[in-house]
């Protein structure tokens, strides 16, 4: 007898905010459970949207602390009840929301503390629908990308954008980092693997290790 195929992962990504940051949200279509990936404003539309799929936010996960990617967190947590999840060396920037509004002209929505600091490797699982946390610094110090393998898709935050990375020039940020991590963090991974970035377009691993000129793809060599 044949084993079922598993339904494959509901997955919807939207701009949001001010800034228009990527917002993600993946959907174990078994248990109906979600996770909302960089929630940067506009927290009735996520809603909405989580609302019109069928599902239920049961984690709020963040690639990192810059105001565009967390102003509807709040909001969504008084909501759902859902955990706040980031890495903890984004813990200055997360604390210090209000100066960013200030210094950028966007007003001030308070946000509660993070109930949860992810680690590197750390594993993300929604009954049949895993991923992993990987540390990827340099945009921010405590900067996160979310691979999940078994669907070709790698959440960068601004770590990686198509034909571009991270700003490197804010908070905490540093270019050999970021090209450390993008190095040995993410052009490690399958080429084919879908890259949502943390604004713009899509785009592949394949694609940024081939044509990115900020970062080009150095292939080791004995001889080299």
């Amino acid at each position: 007898m044949t084993t079922p195929a598993s339904e494959p992962m509901i997955i919807k990504t939207f701009p949001v905010g001010p800034l228009q940051c990527n917002c993600t949200i993946l959907g174990d279509p078994v248990s109906k459970k979600a996770m909302v990936f960089d929630p940067g404003g506009d927290a009735q539309r996520i809603l909405d949207t989580v609302d019109s799929l069928g599902l239920q936010i049961t984690h709020i996960i963040h690639t990192h602390a810059h105001l565009d990617h967390f102003m509807a967190s709040g909001e969504i947590k008084k909501v759902t009840g859902a955990p706040l999840a980031l890495h903890k060396d984004d813990k200055m920037l997360w604390d210090n929301l209000e100066g960013q509004c200030s210094l950028f002209g966007i007003p001030y929505i308070p946000a509660p503390a993070p109930d949860h600091w992810l680690e590197h490797e750390e594993d993300l699982q929604l009954n049949q629908l895993t991923g992993k946390a990987l540390h990827t610094p340099g945009h921010s110090p405590g900067s996160m990308s979310f691979v999940f393998e078994e669907e070709d898709i790698l959440i960068a935050g601004d770590t990686l954008f198509q034909g571009s990375i991270g700003r490197t020039d804010l908070w905490g940020g540093s270019f050999p980092t970021i090209e450390k991590s993008i190095r040995n963090e993410i052009y490690v991974l399958d080429e084919a693997i879908e890259i949502i970035t943390g604004h713009g377009p899509s785009t592949t691993i394949g694609n940024e290790m081939r044509y990115n000129p900020f970062v080009p793809y150095k292939k080791s060599s004995y001889f080299s």
